[in-house]
């Protein structure tokens, strides 16, 4: 039987509710398909560099995980994000601002 899965506009705004109670900064900066957009969620550690996860199938595992899609300098971070929007226009992108570079991703009920 094939896993249901959560329409991704209630996803964001679980997610964002659960970054508002950690006191994580967080920002729609791209909005896509309320149905079934794909999300990435970066990460701005407000030292100049960045960090962007997007959702994999991991086979080993047969589970959906967060995968790192880009990492560095923030600049080149965002020009990933940009060529990522540009291809797909249901993208969802959610920014985060932490200094200690926290996105929640790896607790329960985020994968």
């Amino acid at each position: 039987m094939a896993e249901a899965r959560l329409a991704t506009g209630i996803w964001v705004s679980a997610y964002l509710t659960r970054l508002r109670l950690a006191e994580i900064a967080a920002y729609v900066t791209a909005k896509g398909d309320a149905t079934s957009g794909a999300v990435i969620v970066k990460v701005a550690t407000l030292d100049g560099r960045a960090r962007a996860f997007q959702r994999s199938f991991d086979l080993a595992a047969d589970s959906r995980v967060w995968v790192v899609l880009a990492e560095g300098a923030e600049v080149e971070v965002d020009a990933a994000l940009t060529r990522q929007k540009a291809r797909d226009r249901d993208l969802w992108v959610i920014e985060l601002e932490d200094r200690r570079g926290r996105t929640l991703l790896d607790e329960d009920g985020l994968s």
